[in-house]
Order: structure tokens, then C-alpha cells, then sequence
């Protein structure tokens, strides 16, 4: 069944089994490989993409459900990596392994875009974002100030 989507700005037919979890249609039917696959439950947050502005994790986001709306991967988070939060998280060596980086990333910008001066609790709440290397105190720091940057 053929599917239309709006992508990152750019409109696309899938034709794929409509109960396809759209972490999957990303993936192997359209070649984006940002968005990463951790748990298949929805827990984890690593496969996190913005539908209409809203984080949601993809791999229990079907892709019946995509038609109609606006779709925002990590690719479309910024195209050359110069959204804020993308250079903060280097500055602040946010990264390790990688598990779980561009979906923490999806989801503090969806936060930011809701709260544009979040608190800690706002942080743990809107970022629930599982990180294997524990590196939660960085990734509050460059929130923190990505909001400072964001209001300038």
C-alpha cells in the first residue's frame, strides 16, 4: 500500500505494509539510518523523530499513522549539524558510545520548542531518554544552554 509522507520538509510515497513502524519505513524503505534502533518498545527513546513537532518514538509509530503528517528526522534537525543543541552536545562531549545521541537530540529540541527555559525537572520529564554511558549531567548542561543561546 503506497503511503504519502512529508519528511524533513519534502513530501515521499512509501509503499509498505501500513502496520510498519515508521522506525523501519526511515530505515530500510528510505535509506535514513539517523534515526537508530534500540529497543523496539518505545522505551529507550533512541529512535525518537518529531511528528508534528511532538517527540514520539518511530518504532511503535506505524506508518498508517504517518500519512498527513509532519514528519522531522535527526537529518532534519539541521543539514550541516549547526542546530544548537547538535554543537553543544560536541562542546560538551555529550557523546560516547552513540546508543542513544540523535534521539536525546530530537528530544531536547522538541523540549525546547515547548519550553524554551526548562528546568531540570522539565529536563528528566521531556527527555526521559535512556543513556547507556550515564551522561545525563552534560546533556542538562547543553539544554541549559542551547535555551540561552535559543533566547539571544
Amino acid at each position: 500500500m503506497a503511503v504519502n509522507l512529508m519528511i524533513n520538509g519534502k513530501a515521499t510515497e512509501v509503499d509498505a505494509d501500513p502496520q510498519t513502524p515508521l522506525l523501519w519505513v526511515l530505515r530500510d524503505h528510505l535509506g535514513m539510518t539517523g534515526t537508530k534502533f534500540g529497543c523496539g518498545i518505545a522505551q529507550c527513546g533512541a529512535c525518537t523523530v518529531h511528528i508534528d513537532g511532538v517527540a514520539t518514538r518511530s518504532c511503535q509509530f506505524p506508518l498508517e499513522a504517518a500519512e498527513g503528517v509532519k514528519i522531522t528526522t535527526i537529518e532534519g534537525l539541521s543539514a550541516d549539524s549547526s542546530h544548537p543543541l547538535q554543537k553543544l552536545w560536541v562542546e560538551f562531549n555529550v557523546p560516547q558510545c552513540g546508543y542513544c545521541q540523535t534521539g536525546m537530540l530530537m528530544a531536547a529540541a522538541a523540549l525546547l520548542d515547548e519550553i524554551p527555559n526548562p528546568t531540570d525537572a522539565d529536563i528528566d520529564q521531556y527527555v526521559s531518554n535512556i543513556c547507556r554511558c550515564g551522561t545525563y549531567t552534560r546533556v542538562r548542561a547543553a539544554i541549559h544552554k542551547a535555551a540561552d543561546m535559543m533566547k539571544a
